[in-house]
């Protein structure tokens, strides 16, 4: 934990780029030139597979011989790690989601994306083509890749009959099924956007509390997420935020409950684990997720054609059923053999509407008068809430 917490510390700074609007980038490329051999990118663990977990899920191997772009992966565990290393540079591409894009965007360290050069992105969903979190001033700074929502994930030995209905079993001390404590047995995200989480939890608990959007939190809002957090951390045995570690404390270390991502489920599940997932009665969280281009990529000929690449119906298929997560390209949807065609729908693909996406909580905030608290406070405060005060 203390290693955890001194991570968050370092990335701390990141998150104090992100009110003030994008100053002017420099112009986006006009056209393509011969691919530079490789592109390095960050992404979050399974979203770029070369067959190694899985020979059936392998989009990076033909593109490499496609293109000669030869595709280095570094993994990033939560969306201050990305903001942090796309800080540090040495890197063309980043699979940013809502809570990173915007400190990206107006950090100034990604540029414009000229969709021109991407001919496949016509086939995007349109609910994401001009989306909020990678366009400024109809200026595009990414390409969709993939959404989806945060799921409550359970062990169904533990819960048997009853299949959780609430995130109360994570929040709050209580007796699960199996006439167990949950104490100890539960995790809970490390990042601090999982503050959103608890606000979220909270707008169905207290709707006293008036939170409309719970990315958009006055002082007395994020006070009361910060109390409901500081009361689960005596619960928690364990904070996560690496997916395969995860995936090892449900299957090893007694843990029965905590929010996840469907791709840790879709692993249990194939390895006849006793999983199951759930979006509780309060709704969830989600992510958006959007490839950017560092500002001074060293690649950025074999940049672009990773872009396009990653907008292909069977790359998206294939990368929803492995990960859980719904294509930003609709098309993918139907006739992917390891998708299925209810894949989307089981998904979230009709939920889109009903998912509270990541993004960057800022001062100024419609729902609360311009009077929310900002997301630099929201690390300080986080880090505080693991270290126990």
């Amino acid at each position: 934990m203390r290693n955890r917490i001194t991570s968050l510390l370092g990335v701390a700074a990141a998150a104090l780029a992100v009110t003030t609007p994008a100053a002017a980038q420099k112009a986006p490329l006009q056209k393509l030139g011969k691919g530079e051999g490789q592109v390095d990118i960050v992404a979050w663990a399974g979203y770029i597979e070369s067959g190694k977990t899985d020979k059936a899920f392998d989009w990076v191997t033909d593109f490499e011989k496609a293109t000669g772009c030869k595709v280095n992966v570094k993994t990033a565990g939560t969306s201050d790690e990305m903001v942090a290393l796309m800080n540090e540079g040495g890197f063309d591409l980043v699979t940013a989601s809502g809570d990173a894009s915007t400190r990206l965007i107006r950090g100034k360290k990604v540029q414009p994306i000229n969709i021109a050069l991407i001919p496949s992105y016509k086939n995007v969903d349109p609910r994401l083509q001009k989306a909020g979190w990678h366009t400024e001033g109809n200026v595009h700074y990414g390409v969709p890749y993939q959404w989806g929502w945060n799921v409550l994930m359970y062990n169904t030995k533990v819960f048997k009959d009853k299949p959780p209905t609430s995130w109360n079993v994570v929040f709050e001390e209580q007796n699960l099924p199996d006439g167990k404590s949950n104490k100890g047995r539960v995790q809970a995200f490390d990042g601090p956007i999982y503050i959103a989480d608890a606000a979220l939890y909270l707008m169905k608990k207290n709707p006293a509390l008036g939170i409309k959007d719970p990315y958009e939190l006055n002082e007395a809002q994020y006070k009361a997420a910060l109390d409901l957090l500081r009361a689960q951390r005596k619960i928690v045995g364990k904070y996560w935020h690496d997916a395969f570690v995860q995936i090892d404390d449900f299957t090893n270390e007694g843990v029965v409950a905590s929010s996840s991502w469907q791709f840790q489920a879709n692993i249990l599940g194939s390895k006849k684990q006793p999983i199951a997932t759930v979006v509780p009665v309060e709704g969830a969280t989600g992510w958006a997720d959007t490839t950017m281009m560092h500002v001074e990529a060293k690649h950025p000929n074999c940049a672009y054609l990773w872009m396009e690449h990653s907008l292909n119906p069977k790359l998206q298929g294939d990368l929803s059923a492995w990960f859980g997560s719904v294509p930003a390209v609709p098309a993918a949807c139907k006739g992917n053999k390891l998708l299925g065609d209810d894949g989307c729908k089981r998904q979230g693909y009709e939920s889109f509407d009903k998912i509270s996406f990541w993004k960057t909580p800022t001062a100024q905030c419609k729902t609360q008068n311009d009077q929310c608290v900002p997301y630099h406070k929201w690390v300080s405060d986080y880090i505080a809430v693991l270290g126990g005060r």
